[in-house]
Order: C-alpha cells, then structure tokens, then sequence
C-alpha cells in the first residue's frame, strides 16, 4: 500500500494546472539577486529573462540567442555576430549600436571577477553597421563563444525585454512566461498557446526541496550537491528521478592561511598527499567519478598530458608513511600538536565527508574541528563548476586578485602569458607551466570533479544532464530554442 501511496502522492503539479513547479536548491534573496555576481539560483533566472547574443540549450550546447549567425576569422581574434531584426514593444528596433553598448558595459563591471579574468583577452567590442557586432581579440579564445551564453552576458537594456522568458514576481515565486516568438525577432508560430506552458521557480532548501518533489509539489529539482546528497534518497520514488551532471570544476579543500604547520609548503603537501580520494567518496555510491591530484581537470581537450597525476610512483601507505613523518617532525620542534579547523557547509553529505576526512588524517596524526563556512578557519571546501572546458578556468579561480586560497603572483604571471600568445602550443606550454607552479604552492587539496544532482519527473520536457549544471528554464516550457 505505501508503495501506491507515494505513487499517487507524486503527480505532478504541473498535470494539474498546466505549470511546471521548479524548486531551485538557494535562497529566495539568492535568486532575486541583481547585478552581475549570481548565484546559481539567480543565473537560471538571469538567462531566462535577458539573453545574450548566443545561449545554452539543455545540453548545454551553444545555440544562437539574440545573434542569428557568426563567423569566426581564420587566426581566431576576431568573432563577427548578425543580430535578429527584433523590434520590442515600443517600436523601436534593437540595434548593434545597444548591443555594443550593454556588453561593454558587462565587461568593465566584470573586471576583477573570475570572469572578468576570463574575458580579459577581449579587446574591443564594435557596432559595424545596424545589425552586426565585432568581438576582437587580443589572441584566439577557443571558449569565446560558451563566456558569452554565460547568464551575466545577457544584455540589460533598460525596460526593453529580450527574453526569452518574462518574469513576474508571486511573493516568494517566479512566475516566468515564454515571449511569443515575434516578441523575439522570430517567426510567428500559429500554435504557440497550445504547445508552450508557464513556469513557476521556487528557491528553497535541499529538505524543503526533496520532501517538496517527494510529495508531488515540484516537478523539478536544481542545485544539488554533495553536501545534500544522501537526501536525493527518497525511497522508491527516486528510481530514475535523480540525474547526475558529469561535471568538470575543483572539488577540494582551500588552504586559507600559511601560518603554524601550514607555513611550510611541504606540510601543506603532506595534507594533499594523505588522502585516499575514491574511499572519500565511496560512501555515495557514484559511480564513474575520477578523483585527481591535479588542480586542472584531468582529460581536457588541450591537456597535452605533460602535467601527471601527483605521487603516482608511491602506494597511499607510502605516501601516509611521508605525510606522518612531516607532522611529526613539525610537532617535535613546537611542542604543539597539529589541529586544524575545516570550514564545510551545512548537510548530511558534508557530515559523511567530514568525518571520512577526520579518519584520513588521523592516520598521520592531524587533527580536525569543524567550523561553518565564513567562521574563521585554516582548511575550507571548494566546490565549483567550470564555465568552459580550459585550464585558463582553473588557473584563474587561484588568481591572487580573486582567490581565498593561497596564491602565487608567478603563476598569475605565467596565465598571462599563455593568455597573450597566440602559438596554440605555446599556450599549452605556459599554462602546464602555471598549473606545474601552482600544485608546488600547495594551496589547494584537490579531491576530484564536483558533484550535481537533480530530480527530474518523468514528463519534463526541456531538461538533460550536462557538463555545465546549468539548466535554462526557458526549454522546460516546451519552447524551441
């Protein structure tokens, strides 16, 4: 009986009203959030209602947005966009002009942000007649056209609407509507009523989220992570509902301070090396997630393979056997034992991670105390998902202008050179170089790749597992992109 009783419990809330329910895992204020640093409840929102000149569908492929069609010049530097004739409410007519105007602008507040550090190889932006926009480089982007479908690339102007989604706030509810197709520069479709619906976006906690889908109030979930995880257990319901992102991104520990035992990089080394990573994660069952040693994604399109996996010449027991000998020396010459605060946010995943870390290093002899992340610690969690598929990404969130962790002006040094070259293997030279140089710093513990989950219903249409964990809401409408 209990069995057909969460059956029935779990209808869809969208088959009964024509919406599709989505609860984001946030915060209401998290996605209400203006501006240009959005978390991620505030980006699905963000690329709902303000496109930019191309977009990512489902699979998180690039796809043309406000721009119909581009080239690209044979050296690279050079991206020339045709915009839609897309004339909004008032009658007036987007033009190149705007369009110029509004990324410009994006670009100068984006200084001084990670992705401002990822776009700093643009080098003007330039309106070329009514209807075509020139991006120039300093050298070729090869990830160029994925910066730009980012949600903080959508353009803003004004109270002009450019979709595709208009957004209407229900107290602490988005209530998004998909633009007719006219309304965005495209033809008219004569049965656009009957094929699309609304969507209603919800920012709530991981509990108030899974309990919400348990109970057949959500049609969607967003936003997991491994610190919730163990709740995307929801008995028979979650057979084929929990859907796994194969993401790319740095999932490990920040070294925040260089003081006590962690003044010394070798001792930070100790930390790195005297972790088992797979029996880390075990405990939630995932299967097909590749732990690293390497600050830089393994496996990346331009990884020439001159940067290996750290310590592979020696067994974990080796390797605890080195990291116990530098903590023990450490503690002979203060008279102190190692003890160490780690920041980790609030969740059932994080306390199955934390307490596998405390039997890890406890086997050298380190000592762990939990804080909440923000409180003052010496270790934190770093849990992010790339933007594009480059070593530049990763190097860039160590960037000292950007990172808590500690950094290195010589590594940011070499990024830039990679970033000014325009030899593709040079690239590659400098940026193995940079990664060589960061690992040496030994200011961050990398564990592996992030892990995002959702709950998806059967009937969604518009949703798909990608590489990116971003999920548009505009295809979940039933909309062709």
């Amino acid at each position: 009986m209990a069995p057909l009783l969460m059956s029935l419990a779990a209808c869809s809330a969208s088959q009964q009203d024509g919406v599709t329910d989505v609860a984001i895992i946030g915060t209401e204020q998290g996605m209400f959030t203006e501006g240009l640093r959005l978390p991620f409840e505030a980006q699905h929102l963000r690329a709902a209602t303000r496109q930019g000149l191309v977009a990512l569908d489902e699979q998180g492929q690039v796809v043309p947005a406000i721009a119909e069609r581009w080239i690209v010049t044979d050296d690279g530097q050079s991206y020339i966009f045709r915009i839609r004739e897309f004339d909004f409410a008032d009658g007036t007519r987007l033009t190149a002009q705007s369009v110029r105007a509004s990324l410009s602008r994006t670009l100068g507040l984006l200084e001084d942000t990670t992705m401002g550090l990822d776009l700093a190889n643009i080098r003007d932006v330039r309106a070329m007649t009514g209807r075509v926009v020139e991006i120039r480089l300093h050298s070729p982007m090869p990830d160029l056209l994925q910066l730009l479908a980012q949600p903080e690339m959508g353009l803003a102007l004004g109270e002009a609407e450019v979709g595709p989604m208009r957004l209407t706030r229900d107290g602490a509810a988005a209530e998004l509507t998909p633009l007719r197709p006219e309304q965005r520069g495209l033809p008219e479709q004569p049965d656009w009523d009957e094929t699309v619906h609304p969507l209603r976006i919800y920012a709530v906690d991981a509990r108030n989220a899974t309990d919400g889908f348990s109970s057949g109030r959500y049609d969607l979930v967003l936003n997991g992570r491994l610190v919730d995880l163990p709740l995307a257990d929801i008995g028979a319901l979650a057979r084929g509902t929990i859907r796994l992102d194969a993401t790319k991104g740095l999932f490990g520990l920040d070294v925040l301070r260089a003081s006590g035992f962690l003044s010394v990089p070798a001792n930070r080394e100790a930390l790195a090396m005297a972790l088992d990573r797979a029996a880390l994660i075990e405990p939630f069952n995932i299967g097909g997630w590749i732990p690293t040693t390497r600050v830089v994604a393994p496996g990346l399109a331009n990884d020439d393979g001159s940067v290996p996996e750290r310590w592979i010449a020696l067994t974990i027991e080796e390797r605890r056997a080195e990291a116990m000998q530098r903590v023990a020396a450490w503690e002979a010459q203060n008279d102190a034992e190692v003890s160490l605060r780690l920041a980790l946010p609030e969740g059932p995943g994080s306390d199955i991670l934390f307490d596998a870390l405390v039997e890890q290093y406890g086997e050298i002899g380190v000592a762990l105390e939990r804080v909440e992340m923000g409180d003052k610690a010496d270790l934190a969690l770093r849990d992010r998902v790339a933007r594009y598929a480059g070593a530049r990404w990763f190097l860039n969130q160590f960037n000292c202008a950007v990172s808590r962790a500690l950094c290195s002006p010589d590594v940011d040094f070499v990024v830039g050179l990679a970033a000014e070259s325009r030899d593709p293997a040079e690239q590659a030279s400098y940026l193995a170089e940079a990664e060589t140089a960061l690992a040496a710093v030994n200011g961050y513990i990398p564990i592996g790749a992030p892990i995002r989950w959702s709950l998806a219903r059967a009937g969604v249409a518009g949703f798909s597992e990608n590489p990116w964990n971003f999920h548009p809401l505009f295809p979940l409408s039933r909309a062709p992109m």
